[in-house]
């Protein structure tokens, strides 16, 4: 422990290098459920490529375990610390490298925080589109290696659709280049496209260039109150059967909407059982919303009638609508995905389970793209009752994946796979599929050093 610990000093210099007990436990976890709590041998907070470069170096010398982390707002456990492990921060690598406002691209190290990026390129009337509910605080470096989507994925897609080229630090410490800094590039594999959502298990991210798309000259958003949440799930299939293209559409249960009152003194709850969030964007933005509009009030929706602050509002309080509660053995929030032709039977479906399991449920849902986040929790009373309490949220959460994957969806919509839910990716990937991802994560790291016992 303290050799590793003296030589990743050495290599790297004073002050990068910490095993103070604070610092070591503040670090051995993300947000996700922790199931296996592992101490990590020490935290190591890189600098620079080389800094990276050394630390790994020196733990493949002694096949040392490597967990790269962001700002560890991760829900799934995929920056969790393992055993034996040196856990590699990269919040310092933090600088704007380069953004070029003709090209419309920035290129930026992991430990930029995706709010600060915005912040830079809309000087420049530009923006990168993936805004995870963490924006404000999680890095690109941690986006990039999950994947991570946001409110904005219905229009403009996930973090894969916005990274060009990445620089990455492989197993044995070596840096490679991958990807163009032109918005097309079709030469060779695309090894951007695989490291991105890898969750540090294939390469260390510590650079990115990515695409910036134009900041909306003119947002509409539009507030739909409803009497139950099935009809709100309709009214996103009506929306998309009028053909409209919304940058947002946000779905909130009314467990969330008395969540939301609870915390800011409003009286959402009072207004309906389920509220729906559209925001259009660009020229056409006034135009699309009109149309909104009339298709939503033609479902049975209370709507507002013109360009609204209050539902600007209540878009922000929906950024903000999770992380008020740390997911345990007790509470956990999924994030499943449907086609969302399905979002009515699987809201449906949840409901059901909810009362079967006898625990208790909220739900908010990017509903654009049929990525749903229910919260299953049970109240906590003594041991033995809490036992088996957590039983029955575990059979509860199981049923819903499996529902999930039968109606065509997927286990995980954006928050990838980490440690917690690999308990059912053989469930949705197949063996052929799962020793094929196995064979590539042998080729890039053929001593497992890397995050090992995630993602796959």
């Amino acid at each position: 422990m303290s050799s590793i610990a003296d030589e990743l000093t050495s290599a790297l210099g004073p002050g990068k290098v910490v095993q103070d007990p604070a610092v070591l436990a503040a670090y051995a976890v993300d947000q996700a459920p922790v199931l296996d709590y592992q101490q990590p041998l020490a935290v190591v907070f890189a600098e620079s490529v080389p800094d990276v470069q050394a630390a790994v170096r020196s733990c493949a010398a002694r096949r040392v375990p490597i967990v790269a982390r962001g700002a560890g707002t991760g829900v799934s456990g995929g920056a969790h610390a393992t055993e034996g492990s040196v856990v590699l921060s990269l919040e310092r690598m933090n600088r704007i490298l380069d953004l070029n406002p003709d090209d419309e691209t920035a290129v930026v190290e992991p430990g930029v925080v995706n709010a600060d990026l915005n912040d830079a390129a809309a000087r420049h009337g530009l923006m990168f589109a993936p805004d995870p509910a963490s924006f404000t605080i999680s890095t690109i470096g941690g986006n990039v290696a999950t994947n991570a989507g946001g409110l904005r994925c219905a229009k403009y897609g996930v973090t894969r659709d916005s990274v060009l080229a990445l620089d990455v630090v492989l197993a044995d410490g070596s840096l490679i280049h991958t990807g163009h800094q032109t918005f097309k590039g079709v030469a060779g594999y695309d090894l951007t496209g695989l490291f991105v959502g890898s969750e540090g298990t294939l390469g260390i991210v510590v650079g990115a260039t990515v695409r910036l798309k134009y900041l909306p000259r003119e947002v509409h958003t539009i507030a739909a109150f409803y009497p139950d949440f099935r009809q709100a799930a309709a009214g996103v299939l009506a929306v998309g059967k009028a053909r409209v293209q919304p940058a947002i559409m946000e779905l909130l249960d009314g467990g969330s909407l008395v969540q939301l009152d609870e915390i800011h003194g409003s009286d959402l709850a009072g207004r309906g059982a389920s509220l729906l969030l559209v925001q259009t964007d660009g020229f056409g933005a006034a135009a699309e919303a009109d149309v909104v509009r009339d298709v939503l009030a033609a479902g049975g929706a209370v709507v507002t009638t013109e360009a609204s602050e209050e539902a600007e509002h209540l878009v922000d309080m929906r950024r903000n609508s999770r992380g008020v509660e740390v997911d345990d053995q007790y509470r956990v929030g999924e994030d499943v995905a449907v086609p969302r032709s399905r979002l009515v039977d699987y809201v449906a479906a949840l409901e059901s389970l909810a009362e079967t399991h006898e625990v208790r449920l909220k739900v908010v849902a990017h509903a654009g793209d049929g990525n749903l986040h229910p919260t299953f929790w049970v109240d906590r009373v003594n041991d033995l009752a809490d036992a088996e309490a957590a039983a029955r949220l575990n059979k509860a959460l199981d049923a819903s994946i499996a529902v999930a994957l039968d109606m065509g969806g997927t286990i995980t919509g954006e928050h990838g796979i980490g440690q917690y839910k690999l308990r059912w990716l053989s469930l949705e990937q197949p063996e052929p599929i799962r020793e094929l991802q196995r064979r590539l994560k042998e080729l890039f790291d053929p001593a497992g050093i890397l995050n090992p016992g995630k993602a796959i």
